[in-house]
């Protein structure tokens, strides 16, 4: 059974949460960015706002007390984030050849 998040909880709870949505934009904006542009340093950013995207998830997993299972869960979910830009890319530049 999954505990409720404590009143004490509830703001990192709501901060990491925030912060879940942030850098998943920015790491999706900024691989995109880089793919377009061809800047290998764009590409630098893209992997350090999903490492702050992995940091804020597990903070939020350990807030609202996901254990056991419900972590490894939280990690498959990462990893399909990971290579759901690079599958949406791969996508869009094969329908758009000529």
């Amino acid at each position: 059974m999954i505990e409720p998040v404590a009143l004490n909880d509830f703001f990192i709870t709501f901060m990491s949460a925030a912060l879940i949505i942030l850098f998943g934009a920015a790491y999706a904006g900024f691989y995109a960015w880089s793919k377009l542009r061809g800047k290998p340093k764009l590409m630098a950013w893209a992997i350090l706002c999903y490492a702050a995207l992995a940091g804020a998830t597990f903070l939020l997993a350990q807030a609202t007390h996901l254990n056991g299972e419900w972590r490894i869960l939280v990690g498959l979910m990462l990893v399909g984030y990971l290579m759901a830009p690079m599958g949406i890319w791969k996508l869009c530049v094969g329908s758009h050849d000529d």
